[in-house]
């Protein structure tokens, strides 16, 4: 019987309904469980800091932002992660393969298969899927829990949509292998994963243990442009249009002359200038190899 802590966002979207299934579901796969549930995600890496010698896994349910806030506990614990996706998006499960389906997932952390995987890093914070400036941000600044509850995934395409028809470039500076590109740009994303923003692909050929960042950098000058070539970024191949800048690199920098605020995994929490590197293998989660 292997000892667990869960730990469910009873806020994310199916949090609340899901929390007793899991638990069923989980005890009848020979897990002992130690059930945690908080309305607070910043208190997540200190609930995991204290049960570190009392469990062998860590099994968190709820949405990317959740996990997110997990970081810290789970680097300092060691402890590998098993997921249940109950968020809106579920980035990070889909780029490692967990199926949405509940009974599925706890399936999947009854295998007991270890896959190490690697971290994006700016400016101190963590991140599984993506750090981004200018549209993702100001998407993350008017996408509220309601519409999130109420449209799911689909809310990230309706909230784009309206913040397309006001969205104006910006001037950046990207530093990468002492080289400098001075750009005016909608947006610039750097992923560690392959999937955010409800299903957007970072780059065709990115995974999330490939030890490299993929940066892009949306220099169209008008806006109904990206709705051209939305399919493209859907699929990842974004990177062959002429007015993307495709960059891949351990590390990048990223200047503007007024600060901007930086989105990491869904929720604002840094801003330029920024300095972004990869943390190679640093986090074990349960997913299927």
């Amino acid at each position: 019987m292997k000892k667990a802590l869960l730990l469910v966002n009873q806020h994310s979207r199916k949090g609340q309904q899901l929390l007793s299934q899991a638990t069923v579901k989980l005890q009848a796969l020979d897990f002992e469980l130690i059930v945690e549930s908080t309305d607070r995600a910043r208190e997540l890496s200190d609930t995991i800091r204290r049960y570190k010698n009392q469990v062998e896994i860590v099994i968190i349910g709820g949405g990317d932002g959740t996990l997110n806030s997990a970081i810290e506990g789970l680097t300092d614990t060691k402890l590998p992660l098993g997921i249940l996706p109950m968020g809106t998006a579920n980035d990070l499960a889909r780029t490692l393969g967990i199926p949405t389906d509940l009974s599925a997932a706890c399936q999947v952390i009854a295998s007991g298969k270890v896959r190490l995987i690697d971290l994006g890093w700016v400016n101190g914070q963590h991140f599984f899927n993506v750090a981004s400036l200018g549209l993702s941000v100001q998407i993350t600044q008017r996408l509220t829990k309601d519409a999130k509850q109420r449209w799911g995934v689909f809310a990230y395409a309706f909230t784009a949509l309206q913040t397309l028809l006001s969205a104006r470039p910006f001037r950046a500076e990207i530093k990468v292998n002492n080289q400098s590109f001075y750009v005016k740009t909608l947006q610039i994303a750097i992923g560690n994963g392959r999937y955010y923003g409800g299903g957007m692909t970072v780059a065709e050929d990115a995974t999330i243990d490939d030890k490299r960042l993929d940066l892009y950098s949306l220099e169209t000058k008008n806006w109904w442009e990206i709705l051209t070539f939305l399919p493209a970024i859907k699929q990842g191949n974004h990177t062959d249009w002429p007015n993307v800048r495709a960059l891949h690199a351990q590390e990048f920098e990223v200047n503007t002359s007024k600060r901007r605020p930086i989105n990491t995994d869904g929720e604002i929490t840094t801003h330029t200038p920024a300095k972004f590197r990869v943390i190679p293998q640093a986090l074990a989660v349960i997913a299927p190899l």
